[in-house]
């Protein structure tokens, strides 16, 4: 039986005037983290001009090798050279679709959400991918030219534009019914 991939999400919010060095700092623990077995891959939201909030995000083939590089000793010096560049860090560990949405909240938005959240990343960049190469994939039959666009648009879709795409639609994917209809009849008045 194989395990999941294991996703680590933390959210580091700048010092004052670290900024820069915040994030010099975790590009630097990026780079340290692709040296480790098990690594798949990592990326950092930047936030918002107005913000300082960063969500950064390490995922890793199994929790056994989550678990070897969080207690490395690479990785503790790394933290070490970090302090004083940020305040108040949260980290919350994941696995599977369902954590893509949600990760401010209890609850998680409803599955017709979910799935709204997904086409609207997929379908741009499928029609994308399809105007840009279509035309070397229209002479393969129907199996490696499904097998290559699948390979080529899941990473991206995983690891770049569902992230995004839940990211720019949270406060709808979260909103309550409740909380909806408020934010709606205060745009009305």
């Amino acid at each position: 039986m194989s395990t999941p991939p294991v996703t680590l999400m933390v959210s580091r919010r700048a010092a004052c005037g670290r900024y820069q060095d915040l994030l010099a700092w975790l590009h630097e623990g990026e780079q340290l983290a692709t040296d480790f077995p098990g690594y798949l891959g990592s990326g950092i939201l930047a936030p918002p001009s107005e913000g300082d909030e960063f969500q950064i995000i390490f995922r890793f083939a199994s929790e056994q090798t989550m678990h070897a590089w969080e207690h490395s000793a690479s990785r503790r010096a790394w933290l070490e050279r970090g302090n004083g560049l940020f305040e108040r860090p949260k980290e919350r560990r994941v696995s599977g679709i369902d954590d893509w949405f949600g990760t401010n909240t209890v609850q998680k938005p409803p599955r017709w959400k979910q799935a709204t959240a997904i086409w609207l990343a997929f379908f741009p960049v499928s029609l994308l991918f399809n105007l840009l190469f279509g035309h070397w994939l229209a002479p393969l039959d129907l199996l490696p030219r499904v097998l290559l666009s699948t390979l080529a648009l899941t990473p991206l879709m995983v690891y770049l534009f569902i992230p995004l795409s839940t990211r720019l639609l949270a406060g709808w994917l979260n909103a309550t019914p409740r909380a909806a209809g408020r934010s709606q009849e205060l745009r009305s008045r």
